[in-house]
């Protein structure tokens, strides 16, 4: 099974080029449970098969039921994009079967991927000395750089919190609620103002609150994924300088914006965070799966994340060029995900990216526009970011159903429902920069049409 087999590259080889070079990429499709059962029955055998087979079977039935989230017109949840430079690269990654735990046996990958954490770190404007490591995604480094805060918060008299809490915002992506359970850790829920997190809000909050010795951290987002909303990171950062809170800024979908100087000033106050997460794989173009988690003080990381075993002691010296990314993390194995980042970056340039960042933001406005010029469409708030909020007048919930598969089976786009301030609307992320308005165009065409009832489709 280990021996190269030419024949065998060959084919797959093929495969990943025709993929490739498909403008735009697929949309895909839907798949049936019955039809799937059926075309994969016997794919797995005591006996070998032949490779061109089972890659047929594969491009047959499995992929065209996987809807492609690089296609320009997927515009549902937070699309990913890659570049044929990072989809490549992340295609030499996995066939070097390349190892990232530490700078003993990966120190090439290692310092390639703090390359893009220092440019990151950079952008936000965080201390020379902030650094961290790639994890799989926004709930992993959400998970990670909260136990750090939860393990290293103390009393004033230097003794662990008892039982400690965070601060969210009722907007915080659903990966917070998952970490505080996780980690048993209580929320104090804020709430917002126009579903935005503020610094006032945070303050009244801690101070009407009997067990506020109890918060040890106060989270904040820089993109929500429903809407796109930056909170106040100013506000809440000087909040959290006023009660020694640990500020964690969750910037997953929104991170990349701070490519773009025309967006940076809505993220004023990211500086201040103790902890970051970014997600390349949502608005940098990277492959699945790739989040960056930097924080403001590594070593402190390193106390909660480091993992003790006698044959792990060969990995931790003295010498501080030596960064182990399982240091900063609760993972161990793991793979330098962080490298098809780097590739496409030195490939194409910051410009580029900028220039694509900012492509997606010019579609959110301009679809805005569109939408308030349009009889039957109406707006539901003005695109910070990249994401667009819209009502059909006089939907129901059944009709937006309707109206996303119909458009998913005429292959025009994929986008479905959400629910906004507790009604069912519809949702438009923009992230690839190949689509158009003239596509956005036909899209909104199908909504001002008259819809398909449910009975009728």
């Amino acid at each position: 099974m280990h021996r190269y087999e030419e024949a065998l590259a060959r084919t797959v080889l093929a495969h990943v080029e025709n993929r490739l070079r498909l403008d735009p990429a697929p949309l895909g499709r839907l798949g049936d449970a019955t039809e799937l059962d059926i075309a994969l029955k016997d794919a797995l055998g005591s006996e070998p098969a032949d490779a061109t087979e089972v890659l047929r079977l594969y491009a047959d039935h499995i992929e065209p039921t996987v809807v492609s989230c690089d296609s320009p017109t997927f515009l549902s949840f937070i699309p990913g994009a890659p570049t044929k430079a990072a989809a490549l690269f992340d295609m030499v990654l996995s066939a070097s079967s390349l190892h990232g735990v530490s700078w003993l046996e990966a120190a090439g990958a290692v310092a390639a991927e703090n390359q893009v954490l220092r440019l990151l770190a950079d952008l936000a404007g965080m201390p020379a000395d902030a650094g961290g490591c790639f994890v799989s995604g926004g709930s992993a480094g959400n998970l990670s750089g909260l136990l750090v805060a939860r393990d290293t918060a103390r009393t004033l008299d230097g003794a662990p919190v008892a039982r400690p809490r965070v601060a969210v915002s009722d907007q915080a992506h659903s990966s917070i609620g998952s970490t505080l359970r996780i980690m048993g850790v209580g929320a104090l829920v804020v709430p917002t103002t126009d579903h935005r997190l503020t610094g006032e809000a945070v303050r009244a909050a801690l101070a009407a609150d009997p067990d506020a010795a109890s918060v040890v951290a106060v989270v904040a987002t820089a993109g929500t994924t429903n809407a796109g909303i930056v909170d106040d990171l100013a506000g809440v950062a000087e909040v959290a300088r006023e009660h020694g809170l640990w500020f964690h800024v969750d910037a997953a979908y929104g991170g990349g914006a701070l490519f773009s100087p025309r967006l940076r000033e809505r993220f004023a106050g990211i500086e201040h965070a103790d902890s970051l997460v970014i997600d390349p794989h949502k608005w940098l173009f990277t492959p699945f799966d790739c989040g960056a988690l930097i924080y403001r003080n590594p070593a402190l990381a390193r106390t909660v994340h480091t993992q003790d075993a006698s044959y792990l002691d060969c990995i931790h010296t003295d010498a501080p060029q030596e960064w182990n990314p399982s240091d900063y993390a609760y993972h161990l194995t793991r793979r330098p995900r962080g490298l098809p980042l780097w590739f496409s970056l030195a490939v194409h340039g910051t410009d580029a990216y900028r220039e694509a960042v900012e492509a997606g933001h010019r579609l959110a406005t301009e679809t805005a526009e569109l939408i308030r010029a349009t009889d039957g469409l109406e707006l539901l708030r003005d695109p910070e970011l990249s994401v667009v909020l819209l009502r059909r007048t006089g939907w129901r919930p059944e009709d937006y159903d309707t109206w996303s598969r119909q458009l998913l089976e005429r292959q025009i786009a994929f986008v479905v429902p959400t629910v906004w301030e507790g009604e069912t609307v519809t949702r438009f992320a923009f992230l690839h920069p190949g689509l158009t308005m003239d596509t956005v165009r036909d899209i909104l065409a199908t909504m001002t049409a008259e819809p398909a009832r449910p009975h009728e489709a």
